[in-house]
Formats: C-alpha cells, sequence, structure tokens
C-alpha cells in the first residue's frame, strides 16, 4: 500500500475546489468533527447489539454502548440513491427528485456537508456516491470528493480522485476507503473542523468477502424464513417475484447459476448468500475499529461524531424475497448508531426516527444553521431529554422502475403499532392488487395480512386516511401524487450494467 498511500497524501492535501470568500469564515472554536459512515443495504439487525444470533460486531457494539442506537430507524424510500439524497437532504424523494438510481442530486439542493462547509468545516467525501451512475466526477459541497462509477467492486476498483486522477486501486474495498480515510483526516485542515463521509461498498451486492472470512460461517444453518412459504393472504405481486431476480428461487445475484431452482434443496444456494453477506460486514466492523483506534491516537473521538448507519434495509428471504424496495420491516428499517459524548452514552431509543432526520441532527449537533424547509426534525432534543411533539406516523413512497419491474408502485402508512401499503397503479384506477394491513405491535414479522379481516374495517379506513393525511402534510396530497404505471412483475434479469 506504501505507493497508494503516497499518491493519496498528495492528492488528499489538494482541495479539488477552493473555498470562496463566503464560505471561507472561520467558525466557532471547539465545534466537533463528523465522521459518516454509510453501508449500502445492511440490514438494522446485522449486528450484535441489535441481537443478531450469529454476526458479532463488536466494534459497532463498542459504538452502540459509548453513544446512542436508534432501535426504530427508517428509510423513507428503500432504494439508494432515493434514500442517499433525503439523508444529506432532510427531504422526501418528490421533494428531492431523485426517485431512482439513475438521477443526480439537484445541484439547487443544500445538503448538510455542504452547509458546514459554508460554516468554516473542510467537507471530504469518499466512496460510494451512487447518484447518477455513470458520473466519478466530484459534487459540490465538498473540498476533496473521490468516488467511482456505478457500484464499484469489491477488489479492484477505478477510483476518480478529485478529478485528477483516475485509476484502479489494487485490494479489498472496505480496507482502501478506510485507508483513505485515515490519510485524509491526518491531513492539513488549517485548523478547521472537519467533516468526513466515508460511503462503504459493503454489504451490497454481489456479497464478496475478504479472503479471510470467505468461510466464517460455513457451519451456520440458515433456511427460508418460514414468511416465505405463508403467502396465501399476500398481494399476487409477492408470489410473482418469488422467481424472478428480486425472488428466492430466482440467480440470488448470481449465487445460483441454474435457476429458476425452486427444489428444498436448493435453500443451500440462498445460505451460501447469506453466508457471503455477513462476511463483508465482518469487514466493515474491522474497518470501525481501526477509525476508532486512529482517532483515540489523535486525541479526536470525543470532539468527533461519529454516524455508523445504513441507506435502507434487506430482505433476506422474508415473503419469499431478495433485495429491498418493498414497505416490509426488513425493507425499511436500518441500524443507526451515533457516539458523540455531548448527546448521549448507553441509550437506546425506541422511537420511530427516518433518514429524514439525519441532516438536522448533525448540523444542531454541530452548532450550524439548518436546512431551510426541510421534511424532517432533528432529534437530539429527543435523545437528550425525550420529546412529546415527536411523530407518531409517517409515510413511505416507492416508484415502479422499468430496469427493476419486480416492485409495484408502493404507498405506506406506518405507526408505532400498525403499518398499511397499497399498490396504486399508476394512473388513477383502482388498485389492482390487495393493500397488506399489519400489526407490527404482535405480528413483526408481518406473518398475518388484516386487511379483509372483518373485525378490522375501522382501522383500515383509519389508516388510509392517515396516510392521507401524511402525504398532505408533507406536501404530496394523493390528487397530486404522479408515477409510473405498473407495467407488472417482469420475469428477464436486468441489464448486467446496473445491477
Amino acid at each position: 500500500m506504501k505507493s497508494t498511500s503516497t499518491l493519496l497524501t498528495a492528492l488528499l492535501l489538494v482541495p479539488w475546489a477552493a473555498l470562496d470568500a463566503a464560505e471561507a469564515k472561520k467558525p466557532p472554536a471547539n465545534r466537533p468533527n463528523v465522521l459518516f459512515l454509510i453501508c449500502d443495504d445492511i440490514r438494522w439487525n446485522a449486528m450484535s447489539c441489535a441481537g443478531h444470533p450469529v454476526l458479532k460486531t463488536p466494534n459497532i457494539d463498542r459504538l452502540a454502548s459509548e453513544g446512542v442506537r436508534f432501535e426504530n430507524m427508517f428509510c423513507t424510500t428503500s432504494l439508494c440513491s432515493p434514500s442517499r439524497a433525503s439523508i444529506l437532504t432532510g427531504l422526501y424523494a418528490h421533494h428531492h427528485g431523485v426517485r431512482d438510481n439513475f438521477t443526480e442530486l439537484p445541484s439547487h439542493l443544500t445538503h448538510w456537508p455542504q452547509r458546514l462547509r459554508e460554516e468554516g468545516y473542510e467537507t471530504a467525501y469518499m466512496g460510494k456516491w451512487h447518484m447518477g451512475e455513470d458520473n466519478d466526477m466530484p459534487r459540490w459541497g465538498f473540498d476533496y470528493f473521490a468516488t467511482h462509477r456505478g457500484q464499484g467492486k469489491y477488489f479492484d476498483t477505478e477510483w476518480n480522485f478529485g478529478g485528477k486522477e483516475r485509476r484502479v486501486v489494487k485490494g479489498y474495498y472496505t480496507n482502501i476507503i478506510t485507508d483513505m480515510a485515515m490519510e485524509w483526516i491526518k491531513g492539513d485542515h488549517s485548523g478547521k473542523p472537519w467533516a468526513l463521509c466515508v460511503g462503504h461498498k459493503a454489504p451490497h451486492s454481489f456479497y464478496t468477502p475478504e479472503p479471510k472470512y470467505e468461510h466464517t460461517f460455513d457451519s451456520v444453518r440458515v433456511p427460508y424464513p418460514q414468511t416465505a412459504f405463508n403467502l396465501s393472504d399476500k398481494p399476487a405481486w409477492i408470489k410473482e417475484r418469488l422467481y424472478t431476480w428480486h425472488g428466492i428461487y430466482g440467480p440470488l445475484f448470481d449465487w445460483r447459476k441454474k435457476f429458476p431452482d425452486d427444489r428444498p434443496e436448493a435453500v443451500k444456494d440462498f445460505e451460501n448468500m447469506v453466508h457471503g453477506y455477513w462476511g463483508t460486514i465482518l469487514s466493515v466492523d474491522d474497518s470501525l475499529a481501526r477509525l476508532v483506534a486512529f482517532l483515540e491516537q489523535r486525541g479526536e473521538i470525543d470532539n468527533t461524531i461519529i454516524v455508523f448507519m445504513g441507506d435502507n434495509g434487506l430482505l433476506e428471504g422474508e415473503h419469499g424475497m431478495v433485495d429491498k424496495r418493498t414497505a416490509h420491516e426488513a425493507s425499511l428499517r436500518i441500524p443507526l448508531v451515533v457516539r458523540f459524548p455531548k448527546l448521549a452514552r448507553g441509550k437506546v431509543i425506541k422511537e420511530q426516527a427516518l433518514t429524514l432526520d439525519v441532516a438536522p441532527s448533525i448540523l444542531e449537533l454541530c452548532g450550524a444553521k439548518s436546512l431551510d424547509g426541510i421534511d424532517g426534525k432533528s432529534w437530539v432534543k429527543l435523545v437528550r431529554h425525550g420529546d412529546t411533539d415527536w411523530r407518531k406516523a409517517w409515510f413511505y413512497e416507492y416508484n415502479y422502475e422499468k430496469q427493476f419491474p419486480y416492485t409495484p408502485n408502493v404507498r405506506a402508512v406506518r405507526t408505532d403499532e400498525w403499518k398499511y401499503m397499497h399498490y396504486p397503479h399508476g394512473d388513477g384506477s383502482p388498485d389492482k392488487q390487495i393493500a397488506e394491513l399489519y400489526n407490527i405491535q404482535h405480528d413483526p414479522e408481518e406473518r398475518r395480512n388484516l386487511i379483509a379481516d372483518p373485525k378490522l374495517v375501522a382501522m383500515v379506513a383509519e389508516m388510509r386516511a392517515l396516510l392521507v393525511k401524511a402525504m398532505t402534510e408533507s406536501g404530496l396530497p394523493p390528487e397530486k401524487d404522479t408515477m409510473p404505471i405498473d407495467a407488472g412483475i417482469g420475469k428477464d434479469l436486468p441489464d448486467a450494467k446496473i445491477r
């Protein structure tokens, strides 16, 4: 790594864009640094502090024990680009406009690292950006930016360093990005506080562990979840998805070579896929250990806000599905762990927090001006003192994608106890799919769809009205809600370039 380290040091010390006079003002003394770590497709329970029975993540656990873990953290669109745009801006997808994985974040929007830069922080982004599939050039609001096209690769990714040089860096992605982060942190920041965003590839498909973790879980049996076989009360599209790119009998992101395959013994391919997924997370945990030790050695650990989170959840066979996009719990829920001694220590927050809340919360912790007109709300008061005005309900949105035609349009509302999901066709006509209603408090695995229960007619009406209310309050009344026409569940595989 010597040559790589030398090159990175040289590149990282030269910002890709100079601060203008308005942005170069000196920040107030003692503002905290920010180390923001985002994983791709990490499940809410993919860490031992959240109760995972097999996966051991001592370094994420340490972060939680020394900080705050949000037990009920959710994305408002379970898809990488829309969710990342929401995390940066505090806006719903219908406001920021990034509705798929191919759209750039609009340049007229202000994001939280940009706001910190305006207030005197030195800012950087390195890793998977994932808004604008083929664009690896620097984005606005950062003094330094290093990324790649598309998904990147677990081994030997081609990087664009600050728009100055594009080349392949040999090695495992998670280790490379950790090296890059430490090189940038120890650079000359001219006395300014810094904010560094690190975008991990892991644990996104195609799941490829480091060689040292390839066989860690070989002895662990992984059956299909029981919910995969209880589909009689589910909408038809879920059953149709079983044999597709996003179903348990499909190719499983190339872990199954001959498909579709619904033979009982083919569960071995599913098991191997899950083992690979878990293996990539072990390297993320190692990365966190290195970064925390590095900050401790520099004496910066307690003046650094460390945020560890995911962009969206992941279905691991629940209801016969893989991938995400749906409004089911495994798709919606994400981890969020925050370590900052001035916030709290050893707390678990049970209230529902959203990706929309990340931007205003980080800015408040940094003493920075909030973003105007956003949908999110800072959880700083909630964590420190409790917040009697905290949300009781929120809504979820997803638009059908022609490139990945395995999930219909989704509009859903979730409260602490109930969830209602429906699937609009897109042309204003009645839904072609049955809706879903779950009592999350008593049925967290969403085993029984209650939509047709005659005893719950009033509850269905209440949840439908609540969805309309939540959408309207967020600036998207149903009569103005435009979306693609649902063309049905596709059987073909997606283009290899965008998988």
